[in-house]
């Protein structure tokens, strides 16, 4: 079996699922209803963890109520209220940015308009948004828009490359690339949140627990004995 075959990937997330079981979780239930609520917390997620994510878009939500508050709010403000996420100086501009932006577009604060577009059309719009790369993109579209995407952070690339996917060097964005033709639409959310998972619990970057590993007799990095 081809290590970057669909019968490959197939098996591989039939095991991850067995396992975390999210597969069976819809995308909408990560969603807060409103893509541009999805749009600005993933953005604060940049370069930061989940934890620090949520104080930053809290605090936010704190001080700016609607977006139009934090349309209208300084740039020093936001990034007083968003410290905590990290980068703070660098997302508050890009954060006014995009606001002016769909204002501008839209007439109103909201995306809500864009869960009626074609895949291709909200991929293009989104990334012609100050400071949103294809991971942003993809994580706006499937869990906010129900558009099917597959996200690549940190977890879902080591992961592919580990198995052999993809080469060792491959770009995330390219990576994102490979998976989203390659996985079912309707896998795909599930997915991806399996691998973060398995990211996490045993798949590490440094010390990775091939011995107690799921899919350790099927991947490549697992196959060479480069785990413990």
């Amino acid at each position: 079996m081809e290590f970057s075959s669909r019968e490959h990937i197939t098996l591989v997330l039939d095991r991850l699922d067995s396992l975390y079981g999210h597969d069976a979780s819809p995308p909408g239930m990560y969603a807060t209803g409103e893509p541009l609520d999805g749009l600005m917390l993933t953005l604060l997620s940049q370069n930061t963890n989940d934890r620090n994510r949520d104080r930053a878009y809290d605090a936010l939500r704190r001080v700016c109520p609607e977006w139009k508050d934090a349309a209208e709010a300084t740039a020093e403000k936001i990034a007083a209220a968003i410290k905590p996420g990290g980068l703070a100086d660098i997302k508050s501009v890009r954060m006014k940015a995009i606001l002016g932006r769909i204002y501008a577009d839209f007439g109103e604060y909201s995306l809500a308009a864009m869960k009626s577009w074609p895949g291709g059309r909200a991929r293009k719009y989104l990334r012609s948004l100050d400071g949103i790369g294809p991971k942003t993109v993809a994580c706006v579209m499937i869990f906010d828009l129900g558009i099917p995407a597959f996200p690549v952070d940190t977890h879902v690339a080591r992961i592919s490359r580990r198995l052999g996917w993809r080469p060792e060097k491959t770009s995330p964005e390219k990576i994102q690339d490979f998976l989203e033709s390659a996985v079912p639409p309707e896998r795909c959310a599930g997915g991806h949140l399996n691998m973060i998972e398995h990211g996490r619990k045993a798949c590490h970057a440094r010390n990775p627990r091939c011995a107690a590993c799921a899919v350790s007799d099927i991947c490549r990095f697992g196959l060479e004995g480069e785990g413990t």
